[in-house]
């Protein structure tokens, strides 16, 4: 099994990795691809170029060979539809099921991705949730009919279930770190170092709007 985990990731942080690595021994995959947004759809578009971010998040995961950066989407460029990116992650992984890993708010705006229902045609849908969380989302009967129990339905079946899974959420933001950047102020410890030092010798995220 593959987990598939987009987003802007601007910038990475603990947050996004540790996630990545509990998903990963949680489910036993083989690999997670992190696939940074090139052109976001439901967001501003980022203060710093897909390139830079694709760079940060290579060299997050430095010696995490089951954490692969994925570029596909820079590749494509132009809007970046998941549904789109699924099909060709399908096409190169006929025989492998996929995971898509998203978050529980991600998952209440999830009807207005683009083509949102052909998501579960290519991968199942991971919903990650806060240890505490208690599914009070009102899902509706296209959901409920691919909601399942059992995980190891997730491996014997290629897509088209749904799945919520605790993981330890630190409450570390992007927004956040950006932020504290603008303010001058140093981020250790809520991202790797070399992602720290990678923005500063090329001044990242300086008097900029923090939501960018």
């Amino acid at each position: 099994m593959i987990g598939i985990y987009g987003g802007t990731f601007n910038p990475v942080h603990y947050g996004h990795l540790r996630t990545a690595l509990e998903i990963k021994e949680i489910f036993g995959l083989e690999q997670i691809r992190l696939i940074p947004c090139y052109q976001p759809v439901l967001k501003g578009e980022p203060s710093v170029t897909a390139i830079t971010r694709l760079k940060m998040l290579e060299l997050a995961i430095i010696g995490e060979k089951e954490l692969v950066s994925d570029s596909r989407e820079l590749d494509r460029q132009g809007a970046s539809y998941m549904v789109d990116t699924l099909s060709s992650l399908r096409d190169e992984f006929p025989r492998q099921s996929l995971l898509l890993l998203i978050g529980s708010d991600a998952f209440t705006n999830l009807e207005q991705w683009y083509q949102w229902q052909l998501l579960f045609d290519y991968a199942h849908v991971i919903v990650m949730t806060r240890p505490d969380y208690t599914n009070k989302i009102s899902v509706s009967h296209f959901f409920k009919t691919r909601l399942i129990i059992n995980p190891v339905i997730l491996r014997q079946t290629l897509a088209g279930k749904l799945y919520f899974q605790s993981v330890t959420q630190l409450a570390i933001s992007s927004t956040q770190i950006r932020e504290i950047l603008v303010k001058k102020r140093s981020p250790r410890f809520l991202m790797p170092d070399n992602v720290i030092n990678y923005i500063q010798q090329n001044k990242l995220y300086r008097n900029l709007n923090a939501n960018q």
